[in-house]
């Protein structure tokens, strides 16, 4: 049985101040939803808040990117190691928005991948596509390429410690949310897609949902065989909304 996790990711949001009442509220909440396990995502810049708060609790922290350089003369980026000073668990790879944004391919993001685990980092490898894409039938041809570059540079293996998140990006900030049964035919994709390599591997993932998911579509995701939680965004920065989707979480067990 695949644990569920539940993942908070801030993006570029917060102050301390509002930071340290989101996890004083989550922390509040958590002991309720004990058979999810439960991780927040802030900037980086409040992930010695989320380390003071959270230390001794059982909520997870992580980071939202990684470089790929262990040191140096790398002005404004954040190593491995240094996220594991500070306490990390988690860190998200290859979000949409980096790809998009910011210009990482596959092969950089696979690269961040490998990085992070090697590090004792557990990553969560974002996969998805585009409204276009997905209107051209390519769904699955983006998933199995984004797939495959972590595959064929690190192997199957790499992926027994890692997580992978399905983010529609047509779904991320837009409201629009894909049904369960879109959801679970990705996820199930991504699932068989690991099995033809390893099946022991492919049955131990846990897959994420990570579009626009809200307490009031939670449980009919989680209720999919192979959706095994949520990266969670907008609702990750409201206490009640994100212990919402948590209890989803905890009760599709």
């Amino acid at each position: 049985m695949r644990q569920p996790l539940v993942a908070g990711n801030w993006k570029m949001n917060g102050s301390t101040a509002s930071a340290r009442e989101l996890l004083a509220g989550i922390k509040a909440g958590v002991a309720g939803v004990s058979k999810c396990e439960v991780a927040v995502c802030p900037p980086f810049i409040y992930l010695p808040l989320a380390q003071e708060e959270l230390v001794g609790t059982v909520i997870a922290w992580g980071a939202q990117n990684l470089s790929t350089e262990t040191a140096g003369a790398f002005t404004g980026e954040i190593s491995a190691t240094m996220l594991l000073d500070l306490g990390c668990t988690y860190v998200i790879v290859g979000h949409s928005e980096r790809r998009t944004l910011y210009g990482e391919d596959d092969e950089r993001v696979a690269s961040k991948y490998a990085v992070a685990r090697a590090a004792g980092l557990n990553p969560i490898l974002c996969v998805g596509e585009t409204l276009e894409e997905r209107e051209q039938g390519v769904t699955e041809a983006v998933i199995a390429r984004q797939l495959d570059a972590v595959i064929s540079a690190h192997g199957v293996a790499s992926l027994a410690t890692g997580v992978i998140a399905y983010e529609p990006v047509w779904a991320i900030g837009t409201g629009k949310t894909a049904s369960p049964e879109q959801a679970q035919e990705v996820h199930a994709f991504i699932r068989n897609r690991i099995a033809a390599h390893d099946a022991a591997v492919a049955n131990g993932l846990r897959i994420l949902y990570g579009g626009s998911m809200k307490p009031g579509n939670a449980a009919e995701l989680m209720a999919q065989p192979d959706i095994d939680g949520g990266l969670i965004g907008g609702a990750a920065l409201v206490a009640s909304d994100f212990l919402g989707i948590c209890q989803a979480a905890h009760d599709s067990v």
